[in-house]
């Protein structure tokens, strides 16, 4: 039998240097245990400039759950033509969550530095097919997805 796993000031630490060293900017520390479990639960640290690009996941069992641990985060709701219609911001001491029903166009960006959320959604883990991904924003690492992630954290200024 395992143990419980204690999430502290530590682990949360740990997870933000992760993302500081890692070219994408964000790193992920999942508890489940393998990409197959039926139930994803994770603490991904994001740093600012990591561009998560909009996206939808289209399986009804695939509604996704954010709870801010740390720091400040951008969550963004697009029409399907990319329009923005809803936006939030998480942080600890005011909105601390969203969750998100499957089939919704989403975008996150994080605010500060050190920010750290918790995700739960429905496993097993697959990449995003094509009508999963949105075709009105760049692709992470595409020409134009830095100045699109500057954007989206313009909504919050």
């Amino acid at each position: 039998m395992s143990e419980p796993l204690i999430i502290d000031q530590t682990m949360l630490d740990a997870a933000s240097d992760a993302a500081r060293e890692s070219p994408r900017g964000r790193r992920n520390r999942n508890f489940h245990a393998a990409n197959e479990a039926p139930c994803h639960r994770l603490l991904n640290a994001i740093e600012p400039g990591s561009y998560v690009a909009p996206h939808r996941h289209l399986d009804p069992a695939k509604d996704e759950s954010i709870l801010i641990l740390r720091g400040r985060l951008g969550c963004v709701f697009f029409d399907a033509a990319g329009n923005v219609e809803r936006k939030c911001l998480l942080s600890p001491n005011d909105t601390v969550g969203v969750d998100i029903p499957h089939g919704t166009w989403h975008g996150i960006v994080a605010l500060e530095s050190g920010t750290v959320f918790f995700e739960a959604k429905a496993g097993p883990y697959l990449a995003l097919s094509a009508d999963e991904t949105a075709p009105w924003a760049p692709r992470e690492g595409e020409d134009g997805a830095a100045a699109f992630c500057a954007v989206l954290r313009g909504l919050f200024d």
